[in-house]
């Protein structure tokens, strides 16, 4: 969606909340990294990709109607868009989770051949 002086100050968080929750997937982070990150509340963070209301960044929007900045946000946050690859691995479906590579264990003993009684 294109954020535009039309759209309502709800429609405009709930916009940048998924924008940032695709940067941040985008970037392989769970949200409790990025918060530690960030330097806010895992549930800050929620909040803020859910687009809930908060009255700092509404009061953000609010000023920024009123002069005529709102048509920028698109700069701010650009609507992230996959590389060809991930829209191959993906086969139209959106991304919801982060992942992290799983590390192979190392057994605490060696194994030896005959020492396995």
């Amino acid at each position: 969606m294109r954020i535009t002086n039309q759209n309502t100050d709800e429609a405009i968080l709930v916009e940048l909340g998924g924008r940032l929750a695709r940067l941040r997937l985008d970037r392989n982070l769970t949200q409790a990294e990025l918060a530690t990150q960030a330097g806010i509340s895992k549930r800050t963070l929620e909040r803020l990709e859910a687009g809930a209301v908060a009255p700092q960044l509404s009061g953000l929007i609010r000023v920024c109607r009123v002069l005529g900045l709102v048509d920028r946000f698109d700069l701010l946050v650009p609507e992230p868009v996959p590389s060809p690859i991930a829209q191959l691995k993906l086969a139209g479906k959106k991304r919801r989770r982060a992942s992290r590579i799983k590390s192979l264990r190392v057994s605490e003993k060696k194994w030896e051949w005959g020492k396995d009684r």
